[in-house]
């Protein structure tokens, strides 16, 4: 009985702590206990909608990455919407840079609607972006209070 007690406890705090080693995004995880807790003013969300490859690799992508590296933001959200999905299916530097920023504990996603548009959805799935309809979880970010920041 106690070697049982000892071998539920050991596996209980290693699956604790491996959940915060976990690479792979999933669309349809619930938001996290942890981002629940943060407050709204600390939390941003990235509109990415140019197709314009300097705007990705001089703003967006510069942007997103060293505010999770200097932890500007407790939680950042980035959003592919419109032209940039079709740019970012294309552009190999592009999707070599999104792995570092999905890497960092960037949450990435892309509307479906677009991506289904441009004939890119499963291509952006490859490289680890979660594609689903974004438009009523943007609205709902834009409701409590989440800072949000276009390109």
């Amino acid at each position: 009985m106690k070697y049982k007690v000892i071998i539920f406890v050991i596996v209980t705090i290693g699956a604790l702590f491996s959940t915060n080693h976990i690479k792979a995004q999933n669309k349809d995880a619930p938001q996290s206990i942890d981002s629940l807790r943060i407050p709204n003013n600390e939390k941003l969300a990235i509109i990415w909608t140019s197709g314009d490859r300097d705007v990705a690799l001089k703003m967006v992508f510069m942007y997103a990455y060293n505010a999770r590296r200097y932890k500007w933001w407790d939680d950042i959200t980035l959003i592919v919407w419109g032209p940039s999905a079709k740019l970012l299916s294309e552009d190999k530097e592009l999707q070599d840079y999104m792995d570092k920023i999905i890497d960092s504990g960037i949450v990435v996603k892309a509307c479906k609607g677009c991506t289904d548009q441009y004939g890119v959805s499963e291509k952006l799935e490859e490289i680890g972006i979660i594609v689903k309809y974004i438009g009523k979880e943007l609205t709902d970010h834009i409701k409590e209070g989440r800072k949000i920041l276009t390109f």
